[in-house]
């Protein structure tokens, strides 16, 4: 028997030995770690399949042919049906990326994106993070009513569903049955929980290392194609957007941050083009108060969230 038979041979025993349940998919990968070492040559890869809404999981094992291109081999489950009835399609059809442990199919990530948009990140990030967050957190634990309520109520204002017809409308366009939405939104309760109770747990340690960020800080900007003298006639300079309130010392745009009240900055040059001309008006230092504490509390889960995401194992399955 060749080296390469062999490993297919022993392949197919693995693949038949694994545990198909989400809990066992540590000792999958352990098991599959160690056929890789017996048969470096192949560069053998675990493709773990978990089926949305249930415990169970599939497997396949990806080899390099000594000839050239790849292998997958499958395996599925003396259950009397087969793999691809069971799925429809294989795997590789459908699947869209794969961060750290989590494979996501492209019909997940559909739903995924229907829950996103943070504004400034891109859709790939969006679907990245949500798959960092979905390994943090137990998918199966119960949601408190309190929770999914608050939920289902912040994602139907969000997208101005307003009443029960709107909401029922929704649902049909997404094709979504009463069951799937109640499981989604469970989903995303799950998430939100994880993310506040993270913020809470870094927002002190964040607000003693970061403390001028959060000075609440009174002041006024004029931003646009043409540079502005705050103390001119309007009719100097043509069209620009003038910004008043109060913001956090770190959101204020770079140019104003830790300026002296009452000094007029600028104009100057955006990095995109345009000009900035401002002038902070007041400044009190940051409080241990809860309206701080929830702002540090929020900038320390992006920072978390962005350092699991630059040590993130992602491969995206373009075809």
């Amino acid at each position: 028997m060749t080296r390469f038979a062999d490993a297919l041979e022993s392949g197919t025993e693995l693949l038949r030995s694994l545990p198909r349940r989400r809990a066992g998919v540590p000792d999958a990968r352990r098991a599959a770690d160690a056929y890789a070492r017996r048969y470096p040559d192949v560069r053998a890869q675990l493709i773990v399949d978990r089926r949305p809404g249930t415990q169970v999981v599939d497997y396949d094992l990806v080899l390099d042919h000594p000839g050239g291109g790849t292998v997958a081999l499958t395996a599925p489950p003396e259950d009397g049906v087969p793999f691809l009835v069971d799925h429809s399609t294989h795997w590789a059809a459908g699947h869209l990326v794969s961060v750290d442990d989590v494979d996501l199919s492209v019909s997940q990530a559909l739903t995924m994106l229907r829950s996103l948009s943070r504004g400034g990140a891109s859709p790939y990030q969006e679907i990245v993070d949500q798959c960092l967050l979905a390994a943090a957190v137990d998918e199966e634990a119960p949601v408190d009513p309190a929770d999914l309520q608050a939920t289902a109520d912040e994602f139907r204002r969000g997208r101005g569903l307003h009443g029960r017809a709107a909401t029922l409308a929704w649902m049909a366009a997404a094709g979504m049955s009463g069951e799937r939405f109640e499981t989604y939104i469970a989903g995303i309760a799950r998430r939100r929980r994880f993310r506040l109770d993270k913020e809470a747990e870094l927002a002190g340690a964040h607000l003693a290392a970061h403390r001028a960020d959060f000075a609440r800080v009174r002041a006024v900007w004029a931003t646009g194609p043409e540079k502005v003298d705050l103390d001119g006639e309007p009719s100097s300079y043509g069209e620009a957007v003038v910004t008043v309130g109060t913001r956090w010392e770190g959101e204020l745009p770079e140019a104003l941050r830790g300026a002296p009240v009452g000094r007029v900055v600028g104009p100057e040059e955006l990095p995109r083009g345009g000009f900035l001309t401002g002038r902070v008006l007041s400044r009190s230092p940051a409080e241990a108060d809860a309206e701080t504490l929830a702002a540090a509390g929020r900038a320390a889960f992006a920072g978390w969230l962005a350092g699991r995401r630059a040590a993130a194992r992602v491969e995206w399955h373009w075809s």
